[in-house]
């Protein structure tokens, strides 16, 4: 499918859906009701009669509010809400009140998709009294409102239509597909608008760096990171473009399981995910003992020999062979056993986190990008993966570095501005080159991130040092989860740590151990001098991580302020 002559986003699904007509595939199950199962028929016959009613709501150009969990009507209801000549705005299941708050009240959405009483009840008091708000349409029955309110979709979708409704409505490439809050580590959230030709043009990116792994007619993935992430929502339309199978997982807790239990091909995931992964095997590694252990320790070298692209020798092959067998093999069978690659994405993979993952035999292509980029700028592709980049840029974006090493980016992947915020959007877009606000250098066309250009310490000699770069060092260890790197102008740089669930028994000499490795592999101002422990945990609903699970490092300083001061 030539992707660069698709006007909009629906074309592709309805193009997509003329091919599957009447092959009875499934394209969207739900691991949580295994009932729960729409074939590509299903699909187009439910997003023709949802953006029908729909339209009885809205004028072209209306923002509509998606609040839910991953599911098939999440992809139904935003389909049908493009279809409608409305605008999809997702929205984070885990936002606070006041954050579904400020949103309601920035883009006015005419009606309100929430998927069932507990996410409804987050939005109730909100919504009474706003009468912008029209309709209310859910997933599952609603007990608390009255029946002439809202509208349950699924009793909608036992009607059937022979219409199609793409003929009766035009879209553009430049129109407004949706507009993404960016859940941001400080502040309000910023309203991104993303273009369908944005999105577009993400997929023939994406597709290219896929096409090696396409080879059969329905590809299998598996969703579980929060569609109203941009990279999920577009990483849907790529499942589009390819036909794919998508399963939605029942949580981050049922992952494994939900991996055995459809055995996906393709799997999209933020960095976290990969550090608990590496986290969890590297333990189980280092409790074996004898001949096993000696041949994890050959499989892991042979592997990052391979991944560095060093040459084997003959009797290197024949042993890396078997180990693929006896070893690799049996690894891969533990995440359904069909693992073709994880893509990471939505923050920096730790090098040493990647190196491991891809010498095990689970191939992570590491990618880049922003909300504000539709929204990937790059990605390894799986047949030259060099893990200490971000791969080579996708194809239809322009990247440059600028003279302060700053990443920019141009072409039609680049929003179209923040909604309702003129000056945040001039900031950031000048002359049609965002600037990302990372710092970067290119070996050989393959993008490296070298910087985050606002997360910076820097020391009274004035040095600058990433705190990100250590708190990844100081996260691979066995004992620290979580790590808070502080140091601004001061003599020295302290951390506030979050030991290991099963660690937190702890002695302070086993702490300094751990960070005294850690001291080995930075320079000397990198070194952390002082650290204290908390037991809390950082989490969504404590509000120290974004929905994407980085720390929201502003907010999490301004709580242990004093703390940090006292080590000084």
């Amino acid at each position: 499918m030539n992707l660069s002559n698709i006007n909009n986003l629906v074309e592709l699904f309805f193009k997509q859906y003329e091919k599957q007509k009447g092959k009875k595939k499934v394209l969207l199950s739900s691991l949580k009701d295994k009932n729960i199962n729409f074939t590509w028929e299903n699909t187009y016959q439910a997003i023709n009669i949802l953006s029908e009613e729909i339209k009885k709501n809205v004028t072209k150009g209306d923002r509509c509010l998606l609040v839910s969990e991953n599911r098939p009507e999440w992809f139904i209801s935003d389909l049908s809400i493009m279809l409608s000549g409305s605008i999809t705005v997702p929205a984070y299941t885990t936002y606070a009140e006041r954050d579904y708050e400020y949103i309601i009240n920035d883009c006015y959405p005419s009606v309100v998709f929430v998927s069932n009483d507990e996410q409804f009840k987050k939005l109730k008091n909100i919504i009474k009294n706003k009468n912008f708000i029209k309709k209310i349409f859910s997933f599952e029955k609603l007990s608390d409102i009255e029946e002439d309110n809202y509208i349950n979709v699924n009793n909608l979708f036992s009607k059937s239509t022979d219409e199609n409704n793409n003929s009766k409505i035009e879209i553009t490439r430049k129109d407004p597909a949706c507009i993404i809050y960016t859940s941001g580590t400080q502040g309000n959230p910023k309203g991104v608008i993303l273009s369908h030709g944005g999105i577009l043009n993400n997929c023939e990116g994406a597709i290219e760096i896929l096409k090696p792994l396409i080879k059969k007619d329905q590809t299998r993935f598996l969703t579980w990171l929060p569609l109203s992430h941009s990279y999920e929502h577009t990483v849907q339309f790529v499942q589009i473009t390819v036909a794919a199978r998508v399963f939605y997982a029942e949580s981050i807790e049922k992952l494994i399981k939900n991996m055995n239990d459809c055995s996906p091909e393709i799997m999209t995931a933020v960095p976290r995910f990969y550090q608990n992964l590496y986290q969890k095997i590297n333990a189980s590694f280092n409790k074996t003992t004898g001949v096993k252990k000696v041949l994890i320790q050959k499989m892991l070298n042979l592997g990052l020999k391979k991944i560095k692209k060093e040459s084997l020798n003959f009797i290197e092959k024949i042993q890396d062979e078997i180990l693929d067998k006896i070893i690799r093999k049996k690894i891969k069978a533990q995440f359904g056993g069909s693992l073709k690659t994880f893509v990471s994405g939505g923050g920096a993979l730790d090098k040493e986190v990647g190196f491991f993952l891809n010498a095990i035999g689970l191939p992570t292509l590491q990618g880049y990008g922003l909300t504000e980029t539709s929204p990937v700028v790059s990605c390894n592709p799986i047949n030259d993966i060099r893990v200490e980049t971000v791969g080579p840029p996708f194809k239809g974006n322009e990247v440059k570095i600028a003279e302060d090493g700053e990443i920019l980016v141009k072409g039609e992947n680049v929003m179209l501005g923040y909604w309702n915020n003129k000056e945040e959007t001039d900031k950031v877009l000048k002359n049609g080159w965002l600037h990302t606000g990372d710092i970067g250098v290119f070996e050989n066309n393959y993008l490296k991130i070298t910087d985050r250009k606002k997360d910076i310490l820097i020391t009274p000699g004035g040095d600058n040092i990433s705190p990100l770069k250590i708190e990844n060092e100081l996260i691979n260890s066995e004992i620290i989860d979580q790590a808070i790197v502080y140091g601004d102008n001061k003599p020295y740089l302290v951390v506030l740590l979050v030991l290991n669930d099963e660690k937190k028994s702890s002695s302070e000499e086993e702490i300094k151990k751990e960070i005294a490795k850690v001291n080995k592999k930075l320079s000397k101002i990198e070194n952390i001098k002082k650290f204290f422990t908390i037991n809390e945990k950082f989490s969504i609903e404590n509000g120290m991580l974004t929905p994407t699970l980085k720390l929201k490092r502003f907010k999490i300083i301004q709580k242990y302020k004093n703390s940090f001061e006292k080590l000084y």
